[in-house]
């Protein structure tokens, strides 16, 4: 049933890594120019060290098969999962040289945390950090929120042979054109311009506020491509909360949404199909589930003293419902704010909207608004059929991007795919309970983490206990990953090492 890993599939794997790292290498010079024009002078050796490293292990590992040709689906699930690590410890590595970390284990939770556009952070002096560093934080979400394989997709770094199977392996199931190539080169020029317009009306309100003309560009450029790849980053410790500034939030949210929506969305909008998004039955579930969210999360918090009046409720609740549904993790609040003013049942609604997060094919997290409104369908379906005849055959019909049945396969992925997410949010909350924590939050963190969110309710801190962590760095590799790719990996490592017991499993189950 499963095919062991030959040495070939090792050498074609390994080749296809050793092209990330070398772009990655490549990555690293933005936050060294960064360094050389602010003066930054230690950061820019650092740079220029890891810039390094990962040339030459990256070229190492190309020369082992120069000429991979195509890849196989088996193959590219297997670079796809690996880079995810790989790329991790290596963009570890000048986060840790910068001495804002109390270990190494920080310094690979905020490199995972960044890559996976999670947010959630451990950094020690986060508002002492260097411009360089924070440089390559916010780029470790860009590169992160596209997607590793879409980035080197549209870079053009794996030739014609591997393209398409690795686009496919990294989640992405729909091509906005036939071309994958043009299609992540798309995606691309989606971000990029959103993140552009985002930083021009961000810089003119942070100059406005009296910032120096070079800082106001930074922070702004930071917080647009953060907010834009979901990632949750921020520049300073108390995150959106430090710029005071109702316009600057609202842009931001805007923003926010942007990334959750699905790219095959954005381009119907630019195509002037407006009408088709509108209509798109991911679209009507997610109005109609803010809608929801929003009234939910008022009701829990409209007695809290924190919140003086009706238009400062609504202020904050709006933005956290937003930050939580496009799992970004920003806040208008602080850490004590939050766990004080929001009462148990607003903790566990913002849980609940990070759980299931933004649309397909977006650069948020979670399970996907799709996902869980295929399964209400089903379920409704179930019921008008036990009411019907008999002979009564009850089909589901949907829209996106035209008239849809949806189909047993797509059913039973979803309710798949939901469920791993599930037990996933369900097991890291028990290790929180475990460790200690009151399991209100234990859950929020769970959520947090597995769901690529990133807000935090005081678990998550530099030094925190190393197994929980560690679980933490799984939770949020394996959410950006969706579990597929995943298990994928697992099986395959499982086949090679264990061949024996895993056939005779395979076996039984056929």
């Amino acid at each position: 049933m499963w095919e062991r890993l030959t040495w070939s599939d090792v050498r074609i794997i390994a080749h296809y890594l050793g092209v990330l790292l070398s772009f990655m290498s490549a990555g690293f010079a933005i936050p060294f120019v960064v360094a050389l024009l602010c003066e930054e002078w230690e950061s820019a050796a650092h740079y220029l060290l890891v810039a390094g490293i990962a040339l030459i292990v990256g070229t190492l590992l190309r020369f082992l098969h120069i000429r991979p040709g195509k890849i196989s689906h088996h193959q590219a699930l297997f670079v796809t999962g690996l880079s995810w690590i790989v790329l991790g410890l290596m963009a570890a590595v000048p986060l840790y040289m910068s001495g804002h970390y109390l270990s190494p284990t920080d310094a690979v939770f905020d490199a995972v945390s960044g890559l996976t556009t999670t947010g959630a952070s451990v950094i020690v002096d986060l508002d002492h950090l260097s411009n360089a560093d924070n440089m390559w934080r916010f780029l470790m979400h860009g590169i992160g929120g596209l997607g590793l394989i879409v980035v080197g997709v549209t870079f053009g770094l794996f030739g014609r042979g591997g393209g398409a199977s690795l686009y496919s392996s990294e989640g992405r199931s729909e091509h906005i054109v036939p071309n994958v190539m043009q299609t992540a080169r798309f995606i691309f020029r989606i971000a990029a311009v959103v993140i552009l317009i985002a930083t021009f009306l961000l810089f003119v309100l942070c100059a406005l506020q009296g910032m120096e003309p070079s800082r106001a560009f930074l922070h702004s450029l930071w917080l647009s491509m953060s907010a834009f790849m979901t990632g949750g980053f921020a520049p300073v410790q108390q995150s959106v909360l430090y710029y005071r500034s109702a316009p600057v939030e609202f842009i931001i949210m805007i923003v926010m949404f942007f990334g959750s929506i699905n790219f095959v969305l954005h381009s119907s909008i630019l195509r002037g199909k407006v009408r088709d998004f509108f209509r798109d039955t991911e679209t009507i579930t997610t109005f109609l589930w803010l809608s929801v969210l929003i009234v939910v999360l008022a009701a829990t918090i409209s007695g809290a003293q924190y919140f003086s009046g009706l238009p400062a409720m609504l202020r904050h609740d709006l933005f956290m419902v937003i930050s939580a549904y496009s799992t970004t993790g920003f806040a208008n609040i602080n850490e004590t704010q939050l766990t004080s003013s929001y009462t148990s049942g607003a903790l566990i609604t913002l849980a609940i909207l990070m759980g299931v997060g933004g649309g397909s094919g977006s650069t948020a997290g979670g399970i996907k608004l799709n996902r869980v409104g295929f399964i209400f369908k089903t379920i409704f379906a179930a019921l008008r059929q036990s009411l019907a005849p008999e002979s009564a055959r009850i089909v589901i019909p949907y829209y996106h991007m035209g008239d849809r049945i949806l189909d047993s396969a797509t059913v039973r992925s979803a309710m798949t795919v939901t469920s791993l997410y599930t037990i996933t949010y369900i097991v890291g909350a028990l290790m929180g309970i475990a460790a200690g924590y009151d399991a209100t939050k234990s859950i929020f963190e769970s959520v947090a983490m597995a769901s690529n969110a990133g807000i935090t309710s005081g678990i998550i801190v530099p030094g925190m206990s190393a197994p929980l962590e560690l679980f933490y760095i799984f939770e949020m590799w394996a959410g950006r990953l969706e579990f597929v790719t995943l298990f994928a990996l697992i099986v395959k490592v499982a086949t090679t090492l264990f061949p024996v017991m895993v056939a005779r499993h395979g076996h039984n189950i056929r």
